[in-house]
């Protein structure tokens, strides 16, 4: 565990990263929390945030606990690793199982990708602690980065084993082809086991080999089913060969081990393709910039760039890093970003992402973020992370793959005793029961699932809607309700200034209180407040801002602070004024409200200073999308902090039944408790700014951000293009996703319910339960690629 270097025979030197200190004296006092313990010894170093100890290992949940209560964190760590060896899901259980006996905080192997990703506390293990669990259990893993891990590769199985098993079988065919034709004998029986013994144990190993390191790791899987199912085969038909008999049956043990190498094989070319989604998004970052050094432009690799350097972008290149445009302008393709090919125009002080296309013009770009910095590289993780998560549906497959090969091979012993007894035919019993062993297939129902979530997360990736993980993709399939917000949206999210109305107890000039305005605005979040500095800028566009201080935000009511030695306080209007002045502004702010504006009161030094009438646009696509939800049976409701004037407007126009204006961020949380309470399933978009609490109850939340802000750690799903018409793509999305999981089950487990019974009642022959059995899996995965086939509509996604 994390074993640095053996001190005595049970003492460990662990190296823990440590978070929450602020100062050397935290360091200290960690330090003497630790050094307090029972035969520990500890070395707290505030630079680099680690805690050096020696200890028992037993004393390792002594310690974590310890330094929990002196008020620290251990943060935890992810290890993916690439998993070879597996060839079902039982496998996949199996490794599951031995990882999580560790103390561990999760464990998660997914059988479609081969991989494995492990969640522990930092320090507490090294990746040679997980190798050795998972080399214990039969399997080999290779560390990796989780972007690589989540691209399915080829079968590591070589390819001339195949071709051997296929070269060995064709004589097979061949002599079975001439019986039906009346001719027998083609093959002699001598050469009937010469061939048959190759492709069972040189083209066969592999299954020979995984069933011991199964057996071995105390569990059984695919590779026991087809070793004992074609060992019987092979070993039956030998006996009748030495005792003289003519009832053979090698070809079954060769074709069984011939079609279940072919089907392992094209289920491996079946994987590769859905993971391409990601290995596109991995392919869109050039390798390769044009770097200002010392006055000379050189190309440079990617790991030799540096924040603050200055990369040149050309016409038709792709903008290798982050960066921020100090030079030049640009027209730039951003669909790998948001779904929405059109040209964006890029000027000076434009932020150019890693992965989007130049169009035309070019630029020198001052770099921000490379690497794994980049926002390319944050959706990459993300999208890897999100393929490789369990949906909540896979329970029950993952709750039968555990037990399969173990009731499989109970029910193939009692096919075999029971067919013996009916029939005292010991050559029909082995049939029998050989194909019982073959035809059963664990795999199907291990890729059911995982090959549809990698397909659908990918395919949303592609179009600017990011899914965290694969509940999320589940859950948005279930929703009902959809609460929205209005202003960012449902409209523009730039609301204008229109007109400002002065008040007669103010003495101040109107661009003081425009610039005052527009000063304490600017530390302010919501949409509003930047209609105050575009009027600014286009009044005065050389003013520079004043500076503010004593600011105090009240979410969803307004803002104070101080400007120029005034108090200034701006929201909405019953807030900021009192109770007599609003009762003599009611006409004012009726005729106002009345047209669709919303009004923004302003007081300085407490007393009535301004109104300020501003408008928003509805986005051109909010009612399509709209209507179209309310198509697929999604209530829209929406809920905002604005007059109920200004809501009742746009309510109207977008054909919206119901909403709620004036709302707090509690008044939209208790909103959305309530329709939760009465048997909703409720899905909340908003700016997750001021709709913090209620993105944190809903079902599924919303994150409605452009590429430059998107919240990739918060919401379960994330629109890459600031357009609820990705909502109704999403929601559409996440539907076909789950109707092909459900078609895959529905598949994996009829093939398996019929099949056996099938084969125990002798109806199926051990050749054509093999070619069930290699093609079940197949099939699974190509009808998880059927959802390529996703129609995107022009109101489920702009682009």
């Amino acid at each position: 565990m994390g074993t640095h270097a053996h001190t005595a025979s049970n003492h460990e030197h662990l190296d823990i990263p440590i978070e929450g200190m602020t100062c050397a004296a935290c360091a200290n006092r960690l330090e003497k929390v630790l050094n307090r313990l029972d035969g520990v010894q500890a070395s707290v170093n505030f630079a680099s945030e680690r805690a050096s100890i020696v200890a028992d290992t037993s004393q390792l949940k002594t310690i974590q606990a310890a330094i929990h209560q002196a008020g620290f964190q251990i943060p935890s760590q992810n290890f993916t690793f690439a998993i070879s060896g597996m060839t079902c899901a039982a496998c996949a259980t199996r490794i599951e199982k031995q990882l999580r006996k560790l103390p561990i905080e999760h464990a998660q192997v997914n059988f479609a990708t081969e991989t494995a990703t492990i969640t522990a506390k930092a320090g507490q293990f090294q990746i040679s602690d997980f190798q050795a669990v998972i080399s214990r259990a039969g399997y080999a893993a290779n560390a990796v980065s989780e972007a690589s891990a989540a691209q399915p590769s080829l079968s590591r199985q070589q390819p001339w084993t195949l071709w051997l098993a296929v070269i060995g079988t064709l004589p097979f065919l061949y002599d079975m082809l001439l019986m039906i034709t009346g001719e027998h004998g083609a093959l002699s029986p001598l050469l009937q086991l010469v061939l048959a013994s190759l492709v069972q144990f040189i083209a066969g190993w592999r299954f020979y080999r995984g069933a011991y390191l199964a057996v071995r790791g105390g569990a059984a899987n695919m590779d026991v089913l087809v070793a004992l199912g074609t060992s019987a085969a092979w070993g039956y038909s030998t006996w009748a060969y030495f005792s003289g008999l003519h009832t053979l049956y090698f070809e079954a043990s060769a074709s069984v081990i011939t079609l279940v190498l072919l089907g392992k094989w094209l289920e491996s070319r079946a994987k590769q393709r859905t993971g391409a989604a990601l290995s596109a998004l991995l392919a869109l970052q050039p390798q390769t910039a044009s770097v200002l050094r010392d006055g000379q432009w050189v190309a440079l690799a990617l790991g030799q760039i540096v924040p603050g350097d200055i990369v040149q972008l050309r016409d038709g290149e792709t903008a290798p890093i982050d960066g921020e445009i100090i030079q030049g302008q640009v027209e730039m393709n951003e669909a790998m970003l948001t779904g929405e090919s059109l040209s964006i125009s890029k000027l000076p002080g434009d932020t150019v992402y890693a992965g989007t296309r130049n169009l035309a013009g070019s630029a020198q770009i001052k770099a921000t973020a490379i690497g794994s910095q980049t926002q390319l590289a944050a959706i990459v993780n993300l999208v890897s992370q999100a393929q490789g998560s369990k949906a909540p549906i896979q329970q029950l497959a993952d709750r039968i793959s555990a037990i399969f090969v173990p009731v499989i091979l109970l029910i193939a012993l009692i096919t075999l005793i029971a067919t013996y007894l009916l029939t005292q035919e010991s050559s029909t019993a082995i049939i029998h029961a050989v194909a019982v062993l073959v035809i059963a297939c664990p795999c199907a129902l291990g890729l059911a699932t995982p090959a549809a979530v990698m397909v659908g997360v990918g395919l949303g990736a592609q179009h600017g809607i990011l899914f965290r993980n694969a509940s999320a993709l589940e859950l948005g399939s279930h929703i009902d309700t959809l609460i929205v917000d209005k202003t960012g949206t449902l409209t523009v999210g730039e609301p204008q200034l229109i007109a400002t109305e002065y008040l007669a107890a103010t003495t101040f000039t109107p661009q003081d209180i425009l610039l005052w305005t527009a000063s304490l605005e600017l530390h302010s979040q919501h949409p509003l407040a930047h209609a105050f500095q575009a009027a600014l800028s286009q009044q005065s566009p050389k003013q520079s801002l004043l500076d503010a201080s004593e600011i105090e935000s009240t979410a969803g009511f307004g803002l104070r602070g101080l400007v120029a030695g005034h108090q200034l306080q701006i929201g909405r209007p019953d807030w900021v004024f009192p109770a007599e002045t609003i009762a003599s502004l009611q006409d004012t702010l009726a005729r106002y409200q009345t047209e669709g504006h919303t009004v923004i009161a302003l007081a300085v030094d407490t007393l009535p200073a301004a109104l300020f009438m501003l408008q928003d646009q509805i986005r051109p696509g909010s009612l399509a999308a709209i209507q179209g939800l309310q198509a697929n049976g999604v209530e829209v409701l929406m809920l905002t902090g604005d007059h109920p004037d200004s809501a009742a407007r746009v309510a109207k126009a977008l054909g919206i039944s119901q909403f709620h204006a004036r709302c707090s961020p509690n008044d939209k949380y208790q909103t959305l408790l309530a329709l939760q309470k009465a048997g909703k399933r409720v899905a909340m978009a908003g700016d997750g700014v001021n709709d913090a609490p209620a993105l944190a109850a809903a079902d599924v939340s919303f994150a409605m951000k452009s590429g430059a802000s998107v919240a990739l750690e918060t919401a379960d799903i994330t629109l890459m293009h600031n357009d609820i018409a990705h909502i109704s793509a999403a929601i559409a999305l996440s539907r076909a996703t789950l109707r092909k999981i459900r078609q895959n089950l529905f598949f994996a487990f009829i093939y398996n319910i019929l099949g056996i019974p099938l084969a125990a009642l002798g109806l199926l022959s051990p050749m054509i339960a093999g070619a069930a059995m290699a093609l079940s899996s197949v099939s699974v995965i190509s009808n998880a690629l059927l959802l390529k086939r996703f129609k995107w509509q022009k109101s489920d996604a702009s682009n």
